[in-house]
């Protein structure tokens, strides 16, 4: 079947209006909005409602009062201890050096945390969960437009149809995920979307800023605290016009049939990430577990209220030597009171600059004292990535078309000094 071509989308004003006071006016939105909708509590508090039986969204009023539906799983799971971050406490020195302890202790011993008074409001996350979602309404004809040219190279930005990967033993069956990832508002990406996102890229893009501004740079400045080095080192690496790959995705894991859960382990094969930290607001499917570093036993990480997921990434292993912790993780196949619906995420994957050589940093008085030193790459005697270099690598592996555990795609180098396997 023939595709239309893509197009670019005209400008069309904001479906979702920009503050409260402007929802109430707002002309595609009922009057009674404020008042049935998800409610909007406390900064950074994450409440659901119950179930709800929809079949369709009209508008991104509905979206909005009904992304997401399930309550959280009343199952007995083996939940894994995460530490928790609270950024409120970095308005005074002694504040911030207490939880800096906290992040690097994380960052040591689990690689993934809490994240807690984190200054953007639940009305805007579930804002961006109800673009998500009507975005995964559209027609898949309609989503096919957007996939981008050189998939299967490491391009990733724009729509990752479902289908790509085997995920079980047997190579029968394949993933149910649905990607659409959204690159940096900085001039050096093309913004082509459909009407959806294209209506609503400004707020999208704010949204994206407030996550350097308001999260990732004060866990980069608690970083460089831990390792005794500026408080800007990260920051200068990590800076929003700079050219890297960082992307707003919104995820959408597809339930599968009973028949085929009682086959299936896993919905996503455990991996590590490849950037520097990722974000992940929280929903109530459970399903995400971690691979516990010192007993290699899987663990559930609970989606807590009031907070982020937040995991380490590779690129900060490699720039510390090991010291901080890229954890690997997947995604199970989730408690059976959860598995009649779908999972839709929302995340934040940040990254250095495309230009940044990920070589051990010499100049932390705690790597040099701990003998963090070198990297795989330094240890090897072989050339230190580039990010854009170790970003497309990892990315062309990643993306592989129907990559399964019987084949040589299970382990490869990917780089000269650097083995990656799918874990399971």
């Amino acid at each position: 079947m023939q595709l239309p071509e893509r197009t670019t989308p005209k400008a069309i004003p904001h479906i979702l209006p920009s503050s409260p006071a402007a929802v109430s006016s707002h002309p595609l939105l009922p009057a009674d909005f404020l008042s049935s909708a998800v409610p909007v509590p406390e900064l950074g508090t994450y409440n659901y409602v119950p179930e709800t039986k929809v079949s369709s969204c009209t508008n991104l009023a509905d979206a909005v009062r009904t992304h997401l539906t399930p309550l959280a799983t009343q199952e007995q799971l083996d939940w894994a201890d995460l530490p928790t971050v609270d950024l409120s406490q970095l308005a005074t020195e002694d504040g911030k050096q207490a939880q800096a302890q906290i992040l690097i202790g994380a960052l040591r011993e689990k690689g993934f945390f809490y994240v807690k008074n984190f200054n953007i409001s639940q009305e805007r996350v579930d804002r961006q969960f109800a673009i998500g979602k009507r975005f995964y309404e559209l027609p898949l004809e309609e989503k096919l437009k957007y996939v981008p040219e050189g998939l299967d190279q490491g391009q990733f930005n724009g729509y990752i149809p479902a289908g790509r990967r085997v995920i079980d033993n047997e190579g029968k069956i394949k993933d149910q995920i649905e990607i659409y990832n959204i690159p940096k508002f900085n001039g050096d990406f093309e913004h082509v979307h459909p009407e959806v996102v294209a209506s609503n890229l400004t707020e999208i893009e704010e949204f994206a800023r407030s996550l350097h501004t308001d999260v990732l740079d004060p866990l980069f400045v608690l970083l460089a605290i831990a390792l005794e080095l500026p408080e800007d080192y990260f920051t200068k690496i990590h800076q929003y016009p700079v050219k890297s790959e960082d992307h707003l995705r919104y995820m959408r894991y597809s339930k599968y049939p009973p028949e085929i859960n009682a086959q299936l382990k896993n919905w996503s094969y455990g991996h590590t990430d490849l950037g520097s930290f990722t974000l992940l607001f929280r929903q109530p499917v459970a399903a995400l577990q971690i691979r516990d570093p010192t007993t290699n036993s899987w663990k559930w990480v609970k989606p807590q209220d009031a907070t982020l997921t937040v995991n380490a990434c590779d690129a900060l292993q490699f720039l510390t030597g090991g010291y901080v912790r890229s954890t690997i993780h997947r995604v199970t196949v989730p408690p059976k009171d959860q598995q009649h619906v779908d999972r839709l995420g929302l995340l934040y994957f940040s990254r250095p600059h495309n230009d940044v050589t990920l070589a051990t940093i010499q100049d932390s008085p705690v790597l040099q004292r701990e003998c963090f030193t070198k990297n795989q790459f330094e240890e090897s005697g072989n050339p230190v990535p580039s990010m854009f270099d170790w970003t497309f690598s990892k990315q062309k592996w990643q993306r592989t078309k129907y990559g399964s555990l019987k084949e040589d795609h299970a382990t490869a180098q990917i780089l000269p000094g650097f083995r990656e396997q799918v874990y399971v």
